[in-house]
């Protein structure tokens, strides 16, 4: 399928929800939680619109005492296979995964 082509296709949201008891963690648990449902959605062989932003609300439960909040995040289907050297979509964009270069000069010196 062409590059161009993907934009077209039908955008699917996922989400999470759940609840965070320590206020100063609410920053890095936003962001381990988007990782976590990236990861999920490329093992259904979806990727990130890189152009929507992930969608993270969150309300102070007083009964409770609590954070509740609801992640969203936008995707569209690449294939199990193609979804994993793809990082996202970015409007008519596809953006691959970089390999680091320490990586490549590794695998070439291992011997057959």
């Amino acid at each position: 399928m062409p590059y161009a082509s993907y934009h077209h296709k039908p955008i699917k949201m996922f989400y999470l929800n759940g609840v965070i008891h320590d206020d100063s963690m609410i920053g890095r648990l936003r962001e381990e939680y988007i990782r976590l449902l990236t990861t999920e959605m490329k093992l259904s062989g979806y990727v990130r619109r890189l152009d929507l932003d992930p969608d993270f609300t969150i309300r102070y439960n007083e009964i409770k005492n609590f954070f509740e909040f609801e992640l969203s995040i936008h995707a569209v289907y690449a294939g199990k296979r193609k979804s994993e050297w793809i990082a996202g979509i970015d409007g008519t964009n596809l953006i691959p995964i970089l390999q680091s270069k320490s990586s490549e000069s590794l695998q070439d010196r291992v011997l057959p």
